[in-house]
């Protein structure tokens, strides 16, 4: 066996492999030599080598979204660092667990004009679960650290950032450890499930207007029986997204649709009593707005981890699992009540009315995703970018065996193409990424990467810019809107697809889009499919679509 002779790298990689971290995503540098000539040159560790590190740093992450397991991300001194610091912020938010392990220069070498030197210590203090600031000698200490950081991730379910000073020179290596590394078993505080919930039981049977919203949410988090009590209790309504991979016929799955149309009287008579959460960031603005002024009496959210006041109401936080704790919270006690009656005819009204209007529209993004997401292969994963393309997914029904996630803890554009390619890896399911042109461009870097699955296809709209700009208030028709704003380009992604050696088709019509979707899906290889939009029609399109749901 081959092993850094540096004896902190040594203990690195040691407790690494103790608390069972084996993926391991290595961008190139000098500085972090001893550890990636130990991870790499070790059968237990399985190893990844990605060179942009914003790339390299949504790649683990979209690993860790799909096994739930630590991935560690090793870079160099300096600068390099600084870019994870996207991913890492998304996965703070986003509960996914990252093990950040930068190389260092030797304390003494800071500030003072040596190259390749930054403050390295605590530079995500913010976004971070545990900063293991280490010496650089090995140490009892420096052990301790490791292994709660490592822990801490695996547990806390967020980043952490292991910082280790090494000093040159640093590629010799030796056959033999000279180190014992302490192996820390250090636990840390799990829910409390002793909890008396008796009075919220009783509260929660006598209201007539419960409201249950689900953010982002695993695929099967939760029990069936679970499902059917919440979707059949006459005074229950509950709200999904996209994001949430949770359905039943009786669920109300398209918000915005629903919403967006009501009236000052139709907010007040669908104001909750109760508002019960779970699951991670909610998409849908409108929800906001309208919990926000139209507060419920209580708002209880259920998380292991954190609860966010995100409508300024909330005044409970269940400490548990969501699935766990619906079991015991939820009887057959039910109460007289409408309130998902007048749900459920309401959402008939609109799906007739959403019908009509996708029937007559030209071709468009709306159009688009009408068209894609019912084409989608069952029991694939679907990788939604953010902007424009999470937004539109949400009016559209999705077939349940189909798994969803979005980057939207920070609801950035910047790494959903890497973060797509790491968990198709990861999940080994034909993956589609839906894309918009400008998140795509951004991240082009994600596909210099030759771990790429052949079942991995990314489908991009392209409308000449961002979009957004234009269904968000402020939109102008000016040379600073079209340059600042709304980016304008007329790039495509054909010469991407080309050096990547991807194959690539494009649409431009309905008929086109339907031919080649047949095509794209049936390719042995990673694929793009670009379908080309009216720049200037897509906004009036979608504004149109709610005026009409009335």
């Amino acid at each position: 066996m081959i092993y850094p002779k540096i004896p902190l790298a040594q203990s690195i990689l040691e407790i690494c492999k103790a608390k069972g971290l084996t993926d391991i995503v290595i961008s190139p540098g000098s500085r972090n030599a001893p550890l990636t000539i130990g991870f790499a040159n070790n059968p237990y560790f399985k190893c990844y080598s990605i060179a942009d590190e914003r790339c390299a740093a949504f790649f683990a992450l979209g690993m860790a979204q799909q096994t739930k397991k630590p991935v560690a991300i090793v870079c160099t001194s300096g600068s390099a660092l600084l870019n994870y610091y996207p991913a890492i912020a998304e996965a703070f938010y986003s509960q996914i667990p990252l093990v950040v392990i930068s190389a260092d220069r030797p304390h003494d070498k800071i500030d003072i004009g040596d190259g390749q030197t930054i403050r390295q210590e605590n530079v995500y203090a913010n976004h971070i679960l545990y900063n293991a600031n280490l010496t650089e000698e090995a140490s009892q200490e420096n052990d301790l650290k490791i292994a709660d950081a490592i822990t801490l991730a695996t547990v806390k379910k967020g980043p952490v950032h292991i910082n280790a000073p090494f000093e040159e020179p640093l590629y010799e290596t030796v056959s033999e450890l000279s180190i014992n590394p302490v192996i820390s078993e250090t636990t840390f505080e799990g829910p409390n499930s002793e909890e008396d919930i008796s009075s919220f039981i009783s509260q929660w049977n006598t209201s007539k207007k419960k409201l249950v919203l689900v953010g982002v949410n695993d695929p099967n988090a939760i029990d069936k029986e679970i499902i059917h009590h919440l979707a059949n209790d006459p005074s229950v309504v509950v709200m999904t997204e996209t994001t949430s991979n949770l359905h039943h016929p009786n669920f109300i799955n398209n918000i915005d649709t629903i919403i967006t149309p009501f009236t000052d009287d139709d907010f007040k008579e669908f104001q909750p009593e109760i508002l019960l959460t779970f699951g991670g960031m909610v998409v849908s603005k409108r929800i906001k707005a309208f919990l926000r002024k139209y507060r419920p009496k209580a708002h209880w959210h259920i998380d292991t981890l954190r609860a966010y006041d995100t409508f300024g109401t909330l005044s409970k936080h269940f400490v548990a699992e969501p699935n766990e704790f619906l079991k015991q919270f939820l009887s057959n006690s039910t109460v007289i009540s409408d309130y998902n009656q007048k749900a459920q005819d309401l959402k008939k009204f609109r799906k007739e009315k959403h019908d009509l209007y996708l029937s007559k529209i030209p071709f468009s993004d709306f159009t688009v995703f009408e068209k894609v997401i019912p084409s989608l292969p069952k029991n694939s994963q679907l990788q939604i970018s953010n902007s424009s393309a999470i937004r539109y997914a949400q009016l559209i029904d999705i077939d349940p065996t189909i798994a969803v996630f979005c980057n939207r803890g920070t609801s950035g554009i910047d790494g959903s193409t890497s973060t797509a390619i790491g968990a198709a890896l990861a999940s080994g399911q034909e993956t589609i990424l839906i894309t918009g042109d400008v998140s795509f461009l951004y991240d082009s870097n994600a596909l210099w990467n030759t771990y790429i699955p052949k079942n991995f296809k990314i489908i991009l709209l392209n409308n000449g810019g961002g979009g957004i700009f234009r269904i968000l208030p402020g939109h102008q028709e000016t040379p600073v809107f079209n340059t600042y704003f709304e980016t304008s380009h007329c790039l495509t992604g054909e010469h991407l697809a080309k050096m990547y050696q991807f194959d690539y088709f494009t649409a431009s019509e309905e008929t086109g889009l339907g031919n080649n979707l047949k095509e794209f899906y049936a390719s042995n290889k990673p694929s793009i499919l670009e379908v080309f939009t009216p720049t200037l029609e897509n906004d009036k399109i979608l504004l149109q679509y709610f005026k009409e749901l009335v």
